[in-house]
């Protein structure tokens, strides 16, 4: 039977407007949807709620909605929770109202899977093994007495060995790094060779195993202004900070170009809708250009990290850090001049705590615009005369911390049509300590003692495509080169050979860098001016190059699938100490889905092969990553051509 709690105060006046169905939930749904799920199924303490977030409409009720042929869609809160006591998953929908009415309609135990490790349990799981005798004895063998100074890292536990299935209970495998005081970076100093287990429903140490000392590296790797002076610093600059780096401001007098009514960004031809999500974090919405729909959802499913070193303190990470700790709850709070700089807008994240409470992430989305060079220039040199024009850029960015790791998050919205999406590596890496004298085989020496493994990143980032309407193919485009021949004498011919992905038995595709190839999506029901059907190119930069068993979706760099609203994931919605493999997109494409001239979504991977170098010590300097969207066809002529000539003080005519 369903039950229905009412959050609203009678004394507060009228009630709010209905959001758009793809607004974020705000503090007050998500604690109208806790609040309910608690009423209905009596939750003991024990009970813990990992995620309460939106429960996405379908497209096409979001779409009659717009067009005024259908209401609203019903408000949704997907819940995810961990019984503790229980050792069991459950999953909720709660209906939302207007004046905080929530209603639970589903709510089921989910068997056989583990959600995403919860920040209670993050923080927990420090002080667990801190306080464990085994642990303290280990540390001990180093010269280690004060154990507060220690760091300890709760790395998930993935499914490679026999006893961590999702069955078998609930675990994380933390990591020692010891801090030479409370202010220093404790990554400088690994613990190598002491591996936890730790249980997260009965908080408990299953066990600590020590294969052996290598001694811990003294040297300091400090980074702030303060350290880098210390001679025993790994960098070590006796100068201090530079003194000739002069001031650089980006000003707008009459501020910036976009405007921002809620989560609704406008800006030039561009139009779009902000989303976040506890697990996903930064999520669009109905991009449009010119009032034209080309994307109707767009988002990172997953990141996987996996370390390729196969020493006992490292075989183990093989991370999915989007669906293992969700990102959504790890992102930043951005500071003006320091992560973002010029006019700008924040936008911030509301999240869910582990009690249901809303939990708000201020500035967690940065929105401002940026020079980006010329967008066009010609000069006619018969005459001199030269005609150019700058690009400007519109900038939706988030950062996000892993541990050691940070991930900017970077959408680029351009004058000319085109997307970019960029990912920024950061951070410090994961690292280990060596004996002196000793050469790592699978990774490199960045200071005395001090290795870093040789690992991977590899990103997914799901395309729900709408190019100018849902009916949507895609074409797998392939520069290939003619054999000589009467038609082609001196052997320079080439054209760009089209295949279309006509149903889900074609949906995964292969990269050739090499060759140049593209994927486009086309509409064939519209066409331009020139009677070619509109379309958008994906245009890969960085393709991923491994295949691991957690994360099939890295097997191929690209994956076409026909749209489901349940679908969201690229590991599935449990990836946590499952076995992989089979989940998320193999099994979404085994479907065998039409795809020819219906609701399409790509999901594309790309990632990079990380050989440390010493540079990247003590914290790595941003490693960019990323892919383009073009239009192809989308437009007849530079879509930038009427950008106004630039002039005023910046720009000096002869």
């Amino acid at each position: 039977m369903a039950f229905l709690v009412d959050t609203a105060d009678a004394g507060t006046g009228p009630p709010a407007p209905a959001p758009h169905p793809l607004a974020p939930l705000t503090a007050a749904e998500i604690e109208a949807a806790a609040a309910a799920v608690k009423a209905a199924q009596g939750l003991k303490d024990t009970a813990r709620f990992v995620y309460i977030s939106l429960y996405e409409p379908a497209k096409h009720d979001v779409i009659a909605f717009e067009t005024g042929t259908a209401p609203a869609p019903d408000r949704l809160a997907k819940v995810v929770l961990r019984e503790r006591a229980e050792r069991a998953t459950y999953e909720g929908v709660v209906k939302l109202a207007v004046g905080g009415t929530a209603e639970v309609i589903d709510f089921e135990r989910v068997p056989g899977v583990q959600p995403s490790v919860m920040f209670e349990e993050f923080l927990a799981a420090e002080d667990i093994v801190r306080q464990d005798p085994r642990w303290q004895e280990a540390m001990r063998k180093r010269g280690i007495e004060d154990f507060d100074l220690c760091m300890i890292d709760p790395w998930s536990t993935p499914n490679v060995e026999p006893g961590v299935g999702p069955a078998d209970g609930r675990f994380v495998s933390p990591l020692t790094w010891v801090r030479s005081a409370p202010d220093d970076n404790g990554y400088a100093h690994p613990v190598e060779n002491v591996l936890t287990l730790v249980d997260l429903d009965t908080l408990t140490v299953v066990k600590v195993e020590d294969h052996g000392v290598i001694p811990i590296p003294r040297k300091s790797a400090n980074y702030s202004a303060a350290t880098i002076t210390d001679p025993d610093n790994v960098p070590y600059f006796p100068d201090g900070p530079r003194t000739d780096v002069k001031p650089f401001d980006v000003v707008q007098p009459d501020g910036p170009g976009f405007t921002v009514d809620g989560n609704h960004l406008s800006w030039q031809k561009w139009d779009l809708r902000i989303g976040f999500t506890p697990r996903e974090g930064l999520v669009l919405h109905q991009l449009k250009y010119a009032g034209r729909s080309i994307i109707y959802r767009a988002s990172l499913s997953e990141m996987f990290v996996p370390y390729g070193d196969p020493g006992l303190t490292h075989y183990r990470k093989l991370v999915l850090d989007e669906g293992e700790y969700g990102i959504g709850l790890l992102t930043n709070s951005l500071e003006l001049g320091c992560d973002c700089l010029g006019e700008i807008v924040y936008l911030d994240g509301v999240v869910n705590d582990n009690d249901g409470g809303p939990m708000v992430v201020p500035n967690a989305i940065c929105l401002h615009e940026e020079d980006h060079g010329i967008a066009w220039k010609h000069t006619d040199f018969r005459t001199g005369h030269a005609e150019v024009r700058r690009m400007r850029r519109m900038v939706i960015s988030s950062i996000v911390t892993v541990g050691n790791y940070e991930y900017g998050y970077y959408w680029y919205l351009y004058q000319d049509g085109s997307i970019e999406y960029e990912i920024k590596l950061s951070g410090v890496i994961s690292d280990g300590a060596i004996a002196d004298g000793v050469v790592p085989e699978h990774g490199t020496i960045v200071a005395p003692g001090v290795y870093g493994p040789h690992h991977q990143h590899f990103f997914n980032v799901r395309l729900d495509m709408a190019v100018d309407g849902t009916a949507n193919r895609v074409y797998e485009v392939t520069p290939t080169a003619m054999p000589e021949g009467p038609d082609n004498p001196v052997g320079n011919a080439w054209r760009a050979e089209e295949v279309l992905i006509e149903d889900e038995s074609m949906g995964r595709r292969e990269a050739d860098p090499l060759a140049g190839r593209y994927w486009k999506i086309v509409n064939e029901n519209v066409k331009n001016e020139l009677g070619q059907p509109v379309g958008y190119k994906l245009v890969p930069e960085h393709p991923g190059s491994a295949v691991a068993r957690r994360a099939g979706f890295i097997a191929h760099p690209l994956w076409v699938t026909a749209y489901d609203r349940d679908e969201v994931f690229a590991t599935g919605d449990y990836p946590n100490q499952a076995e992989g493999g089979g989940d998320g997109l193999p099994a979404f494409v085994a479907a065998g889905r039409n795809l020819t001239d219906t609701d399409v979504v790509l999901w594309f991977t790309f990632g990079a092969n990380h050989v440390v170098r010493p540079e990247d010590w003590p914290v790595m300097p941003v490693h960019p990553i990323g892919f383009r969207l073009l239009p192809a066809g989308f437009f007849v002529g530079n879509p930038s051509l009427d950008n106004p000539q630039p002039g005023g003080d910046h720009c000096h005519h002869h």
